[in-house]
């Protein structure tokens, strides 16, 4: 893989880039002035960000991987440490299936109904492969979404989820805010 250098990042126009961000020369941006990226954050290839008007936010220590999408005019915020595995798609704008209205971006807005909500990504989220996170979702702190979910609505901190229909299947353990401290200490 293959990393944009600094001048190349820069030149993209993103809102904001921290340090130590790795970002593959194969990922693709949309409005990139409403997109900020904090420290040591890797983005991989094949990855789509297309940030709306109230943009994406990256926290620090974020991996987005292969084939992932976050796309919609809301808000679409990764807290620090999350990590959303390949193929996870998160939005923050959905159009009206029922058939009532007119759907996708070609069509003016006046003949749709598209439902447009912020996501917010806790710190210590894992989503895993194939997930869908829908419009006004917010995934606590620590919580762990397991591999080809549709997440709908909230998930509580700590607590593992996973299936279509989304069910918690328990208690994850918070050992790793432990662990979080130990690092920072350290770094």
């Amino acid at each position: 893989m293959s990393w944009l250098r600094r001048p190349e990042l820069n030149a993209l126009g993103f809102r904001t880039v921290g340090d130590n961000v790795n970002i593959s020369e194969k990922a693709s941006f949309y409005n990139c002035a409403q997109i900020e990226i904090g420290d040591n954050v890797r983005i991989d290839d094949f990855c789509v960000l297309s940030a709306g008007t109230r943009g994406i936010t990256i926290g620090s220590y974020v991996h987005i991987a292969v084939f992932t999408s976050l796309i919609g005019a809301g808000n679409i915020t990764l807290s620090d440490f999350s990590n959303i595995s390949s193929h996870v798609s998160i939005y923050s704008s959905n159009d009206d299936y029922s058939g009532s209205t007119m759907t996708n971006p070609m069509i003016p807005d006046k003949y749709k109904n598209v439902q447009v909500d912020d996501v917010k990504i806790g710190r210590h989220v894992v989503i895993g492969s194939g997930s869908v996170v829908l419009p006004g979702v917010e995934i606590h702190e620590g919580a762990a979404i397991g591999a080809l979910s549709l997440v709908k609505s909230d998930c509580q901190g700590f607590k593992v989820y996973a299936g279509n229909p989304l069910k918690c299947l328990g208690k994850r353990s918070n050992r790793l805010l432990q662990i979080e401290a130990e690092f920072l200490k350290n770094k």
